[in-house]
């Protein structure tokens, strides 16, 4: 029974040296001490050459954000999503949510960065990484771009690699720019939210819904339990009437609050029976379920599958 714990920096560059067969010190920006937090780029294929063929990438959370763009087939696993790249993918990767991908027997070209929250603090932007729909449970993580869209990226990864290598001192707070620019690209390419002309409060009510329910997740540990799980707990916790928070959600989602709920139980469901040994009772517990069974019967009526059945190990790529 043991504790989620994400990839860590450090162990991504003992994985990275490994990989390139270089030493870490040669991995590292000459003067990231100067940095507040942490960023560098990296070549995907030189980086996943090895992996490929030994096929050990974990499907894990990292302790670090990381940007994709990459050329070729692959299989991206996504939390409970998986999506087939074939051609050009942008990945947008948080450390709240577990990932991997899987490039086919050609491997992958093109080019990753990864940063920490702590390095962008001092951008410009205005906005929280995790308040982002790029980073939120059950966005679209992964993009096709076309080719125009995808002539830019490669020129943005390009002024990094360069910015990166250079002696500019204030490279790290141009950097930080770039970090930006492909973020705001990745919002352009999300899909569009049609303005639902809904009162201020009704979509006060569902952002404080939203933020209560996210709040709760990542389960990191077989003694963490979820403590709000239905329509009436949640409204309590907001001071409002079940019934307010019912119409405000349909009103602003189109769907009910016990269908979102239970959509984000099961996908932190999903995550939990492929990435930790935790038995089916552990994971029941810790979603909130008194009984096993009861668990059981809710995620087969949601996936059409049951615990023992999705755990099952996917076929080998």
């Amino acid at each position: 029974m043991k504790p989620i714990k994400p990839t860590t920096l450090e162990q991504f560059y003992h994985e990275a040296a490994d990989f390139t067969g270089r030493d870490i010190a040669s991995l590292l920006p000459p003067d990231i001490h100067q940095a507040v937090g942490h960023f560098n780029i990296f070549d995907i294929a030189a980086t996943t050459e090895k992996y490929r063929a030994k096929n050990i990438m974990p499907y894990n959370r990292r302790a670090y954000y990381k940007i994709s763009l990459m050329h070729g087939k692959a299989i991206a696993h996504y939390a409970d999503k998986t999506i087939e790249i074939n051609g050009t993918g942008l990945l947008f990767a948080t450390p709240r949510i577990p990932y991997h991908w899987v490039p086919d027997e050609q491997g992958l070209t093109g080019t990753f960065c990864i940063f920490t929250h702590d390095f962008m603090l001092r951008s410009k932007t205005g906005f929280e990484l995790d308040e982002l729909p790029l980073f939120k449970s059950g966005s679209q993580p992964v993009f096709m771009p076309d080719a125009a869209t995808t002539k830019e990226l490669e020129a943005i990864f390009a002024k990094m690699s360069r910015e990166i290598a250079s002696d500019y001192p204030y490279k790290y707070d141009l950097l930080r720019n770039y970090v930006t620019e492909l973020l705001h690209m990745g919002q352009k390419l999300q899909p569009l939210t049609p303005a639902t002309g809904h009162s201020n409060g009704a979509e006060r009510v569902a952002s404080l819904f939203a933020e209560l329910l996210e709040r709760q997740f990542p389960i990191e540990s077989p003694g963490q339990q979820l403590q709000l799980r239905t329509a009436a707990q949640f409204a309590d916790r907001l001071a409002i009437h079940v019934n307010h928070l019912n119409k405000s959600l349909k009103d602003i989602t189109g769907q009910t609050t016990t269908g979102i709920i239970a959509q984000r139980i099961v996908q932190e469901a999903k995550i939990l029976l492929k990435q930790t040994d935790w038995n089916i009772a552990e994971i029941a517990w810790s979603l909130g379920f008194a009984e096993a069974a009861h668990f059981s019967n809710f995620f087969r009526k949601n996936t059409g599958s049951t615990p023992v059945a999705f755990r099952q190990p996917a076929p080998t790529i």
